[in-house]
């Protein structure tokens, strides 16, 4: 018990250190490196909560995917941040406002917060039909019975986004050949062959 605690303490604080440097870090790719730590400390947590199969997803997909790719994009990119933030004080009054206005309203969400005697118990137990398998079977059963309407539901509305998002980038420049691939498979010798006469000493 008090090594769970140690660790749970050791990535907690990890993780809100990390968050911080985030947002912190003037360097925009030790911003992603940090982000990176931040996601490898909240897996830690969720393995430390018996939650494996989330930990697993959390550095695969976020870590392995998501904040690789920003680190692509920002390393590619070569924003010029400097400039960017030359306009950062005439917007500071109106981010101290909309700062204030969330920190009330979480200082209002705490104040009245209240969590009932049967919560815990019910978080943790295993589903009644389900306690004789593991955690991430259990998960798939629930995923792809009782909500696979939702999850094929956030499943298209990823697609069409993808879509959207590759639409709106693909543009094509002019004066710039580009392959075709049905003026290729549609091609006859005719088309592809040219034939030229060439006399004797010359060239084509």
């Amino acid at each position: 018990m008090v090594v769970a605690s140690l660790f749970f303490y050791l990535f907690a604080g990890i993780c809100v250190a990390s968050g911080f440097m985030v947002i912190a870090a003037r360097n925009p790719v030790h911003s992603v490196l940090y982000l990176i730590l931040a996601f490898v400390s909240a897996a830690g947590l969720f393995v430390l909560m018996g939650a494996e199969f989330l930990a697993m997803i959390l550095i695969v997909v976020y870590v392995g995917a998501v904040a690789v790719l920003f680190l692509f994009v920002v390393m590619m990119l070569d924003v010029d941040f400097a400039e960017l933030r030359q306009g950062f004080l005439s917007y500071l009054p109106i981010g101290i406002v909309i700062g204030i206005v969330f920190l009330v309203e979480l200082l209002l969400v705490v104040a009245v917060w209240a969590i009932g005697t049967q919560v815990p118990g019910a978080i943790t137990a295993p589903i009644p039909p389900l306690e004789s398998v593991s955690n991430t079977e259990a998960l798939g059963r629930v995923l792809y019975t009782r909500y696979v309407y939702y999850f094929q539901a956030a499943g298209l509305i990823l697609l069409v986004a993808m879509i959207g998002a590759i639409v709106l980038t693909l543009h094509h420049k002019l004066g710039v050949r580009r392959q075709n691939a049905a003026d290729q498979i549609a091609r006859t010798p005719r088309t592809a062959i040219e034939l030229r006469q060439v006399r004797p000493g010359q060239g084509i």
